[in-house]
């Protein structure tokens, strides 16, 4: 159902290389760069993460209560990707850890932009 996700970024050089060393153990790449947007994942016909320069040219801004949230396939990716993030200058936004018992774990970060990303496994 979800064909893309944005988030505004102010270096698009960072951001692709963020993301693109993040999230290249799941299979993700960029798969189209277009000066201002690139888009992040396996494959065209499945869900991407774009990152952009807003349009209006406008300073970026992380919006509160936003966040992007990816499910690595399991607890053990959780932490893998998640300390993989902090590692490429990501901060802390809540550690890996069980939320709901025996049902959702969970990592948060911000990318270098603020931008709020959440690793998740249910189950």
């Amino acid at each position: 159902m979800i064909g893309y996700v944005t988030i505004g970024v102010s270096d698009m050089s960072r951001a692709k290389s963020f993301y693109s060393e993040l999230l290249a153990e799941l299979g993700a790449k960029v798969l189209l760069d277009k000066d201002r947007i690139a888009f992040i994942g396996k494959s065209m016909g499945q869900p991407m993460l774009a990152v952009c320069i807003p349009y209006d040219k406008e300073p970026n801004h992380p919006g509160n209560g936003n966040m992007v949230a990816i499910n690595p396939g399991s607890k053990e990716m959780v932490d893998k990707l998640y300390h993989k993030a902090i590692e490429l200058g990501a901060s802390c936004d809540g550690e890996p850890g069980q939320r709901i018992p025996d049902r959702f774990y969970g990592a948060y970060f911000r990318d270098p932009d603020g931008n709020k990303v959440a690793f998740f496994h249910f189950g």
